[in-house]
């Protein structure tokens, strides 16, 4: 196996217990009265995260030798991804759903981010790919993504009742003092 497909096969894994995860924790919020805002949207993400698999798996040269920064890039994006999802705790899922009364949280890095698993997920669009020099594949899946997010933010964000937000404002925010 080479390491292309190795790592297409541990992010797969990765994303397959994300499933499983995130489904129980739809029921989990379902059974406390969680909303959920876009149910028809969920299949557009599912979607682009397979293709963006396929894609790699069928247009990336297997043999490719890999950008070892990017790759490690991608790595410590991991890291970041099972940080936030442990944050959410029962509130992560991948559907796009809000339980009322309860408070955005605002610990771990959500302290600094608003969205941090969307900028993550953009992130990573983008860096496999570049990693296996497959610039066609990371501009156009991570420029798909961008699209679907900044919807999903903008629904996300009315739901929540904050203000407007777009996709820029996914980058740091400065702690008040």
């Amino acid at each position: 196996m080479t390491l292309l497909r190795a790592v297409l096969l541990f992010v797969l894994l990765q994303r397959g217990g994300e499933l499983v995860l995130a489904w129980r924790n739809t029921a989990y919020l379902r059974d406390r009265g969680g909303v959920e805002i876009d149910p028809a949207g969920h299949k557009y993400f599912v979607a682009l995260h397979a293709a963006w698999l396929a894609a790699m798996l069928i247009f990336a040269p297997a043999d490719t030798s890999p950008s070892w920064p990017l790759l490690a890039g991608f790595l410590a994006l991991q890291a970041a991804r099972v940080w936030t999802i442990a944050t959410l705790g029962r509130r992560w899922t991948t559907r796009l759903i809000v339980l009322p009364g309860t408070p955005p949280i605002r610990r771990g890095p959500y302290r600094w981010l608003a969205h941090p698993n969307y900028t993550i997920v953009i992130a990573e669009l983008a860096i496999l790919p570049l990693a296996f020099s497959a610039i066609a594949i990371a501009v156009l899946f991570t420029a798909c993504n961008v699209a679907l997010l900044a919807r999903r933010i903008r629904l996300e964000n009315a739901a929540l009742g904050r203000a407007s937000y777009h996709i820029q404002e996914t980058l740091p925010r400065r702690n008040a003092l």
